[in-house]
């Protein structure tokens, strides 16, 4: 005999969450309050970063307002695989920062029943996608997109423009390096230095 379940069932359900935007934009701050929330549920959690993000601090993830919460740093994304065995909850911080194998491990956790939250910047420098963060926005449930406000305007920014004299793709940094720009002087910005 077939059992249909209902949405009441006690089944664990897995689910991917992506929060993305701009350097300065409050994505690790979301991050770390979905995560706080879930331990205050008593639900069993894991975090994980790059282990070359060592901006604030080698084993936790910082926001830039200073809010912090324990993490585990990580030099691939297959790692987290190994490491987040009998949890509930998984938080990813800096996502652009993993290999493109991110989006099967997020994957495979959320097949397994684990809630998946992952925050990054969706576009790099050039206003080009960011790493693994357009796989992981194609197959998310929910896709939250923060704003900083642009340095220049006052308008809600979605760009992480490079003041840093660097052509590198990844350069860890703060305001010394970045500002966060609107479209319309991202642009501008970036035909000036044409």
């Amino acid at each position: 005999m077939f059992i249909e379940r209902s949405l009441g069932d006690s089944k664990k359900r897995g689910s991917i969450e992506v929060i993305a935007g701009s350097m300065f934009s409050g994505k690790t701050e979301e991050l770390i309050r979905r995560l706080k929330r879930a331990k205050l549920a008593n639900q069993n959690v894991e975090i994980f970063k790059p282990k070359t993000d060592t901006r604030y601090s080698a084993r936790e993830v910082v926001s830039h307002d200073a809010r912090a919460i324990p993490s585990t740093p990580v030099e691939t994304a297959s790692s987290i695989l190994l490491l987040a065995s009998n949890v509930e909850v998984v938080g990813i911080d800096e996502a652009q920062f993993f290999d493109d194998a991110l989006v099967d491990v997020c994957t495979k956790l959320a097949d397994s029943g684990v809630r998946v939250i992952a925050a990054g910047l969706d576009m790099d420098y050039l206003g080009k996608p960011f790493g693994p963060m357009p796989g992981l926005l194609a197959i998310a449930e929910e896709v939250t997109k923060v704003h900083a406000i642009c340095m220049r305007c006052g308008s809600l920014a979605s760009y992480s423009y490079r003041i840093a004299d660097s052509d590198k793709q990844v350069l860890l940094g703060e305001k010394d390096n970045y500002e966060p720009l609107c479209r319309e002087c991202f642009v501008k910005a970036m035909n000036e230095n044409q």
